[in-house]
């Protein structure tokens, strides 16, 4: 009578470790796509410098680009919706990983081991909320609602810009966000360099700190700058 054995098709825990990895893949390029964003929109920021013209120009040299290929305004929308669906493929991950690690951690021994991932991992959930409640209000200011509290004009981008910045505590909440948005690029790149396979030797791991550390610092720096200057008054109607 012949017999059979069976073995199992997979490791125990091997679908849900590809699972994870493909989460933390989708939030590497989710973004990567935010990165690319933010350095292009601190470049138009940083057309304050260059005056009213110059910035209102750019402004309108976005809602015009691509005509008349494209509709007015159709490029900003094509990027809105990339933009949503990152976030929404960001987000979703984020909380799927989370939920994962928080169930994973299931004794005080493993919690105290990995207490600097711990403390790394909670920056990256309440920076992400941070930053996530930060966009909301900062669409309302500029984009959706277009409040200006100084009860001034809304459809003059530049005067906007610098009514905006010339009240002290939306220039103290616009610089807490963008330290918040630092930490997050300086831990999400590294994160995302080690999810891609970029940091397998000790050069490359150096290298990606380096990477991480300095776009961070430039892109929350960049940012920095126009709302400093005009509470300053260096830059001014």
């Amino acid at each position: 009578m012949a017999t059979t054995t069976q073995t199992p098709a997979l490791v125990k825990g091997a679908r849900a470790s590809r699972s994870t990895i493909a989460l933390k893949i989708l939030m590497a390029l989710s973004g990567l796509i935010f990165i690319g964003f933010v350095l292009v929109h601190m470049y138009g920021n940083l057309k304050a410098f260059g005056g009213h013209d110059s910035f209102n120009e750019y402004a309108h040299h976005l809602r015009t680009f691509g005509e008349p290929m494209l509709p007015y305004s159709g490029l900003l929308w094509i990027i809105r919706v990339v933009l949503l669906g990152a976030l929404v493929v960001h987000v979703g991950a984020g909380v799927a990983l989370w939920r994962r690690a928080k169930k994973a951690r299931t004794t005080k021994y493993v919690v105290k081991k990995n207490k600097g991932s711990t403390f790394a991992s909670r920056m990256m959930r309440w920076g992400g909320v941070t930053l996530l409640l930060f966009i909301i209000w900062h669409l309302l200011n500029f984009t959706v609602g277009k409040v200006n509290v100084t009860g001034g004009e809304t459809n003059d981008p530049y005067n906007l810009l610098v009514d905006s910045f010339s009240t002290w505590w939306l220039t103290l909440i616009y610089l807490v966000a963008m330290a918040m948005l630092g930490a997050h690029l300086h831990h999400g790149i590294w994160s995302a360099a080690q999810t891609l396979g970029h940091t397998g030797t000790a050069a490359a791991r150096a290298r990606w700190r380096t990477v991480a550390f300095v776009t961070a610092l430039i892109i929350s720096i960049g940012f920095s700058v126009v709302p400093v200057a005009v509470l300053a008054g260096v830059i001014s109607k």
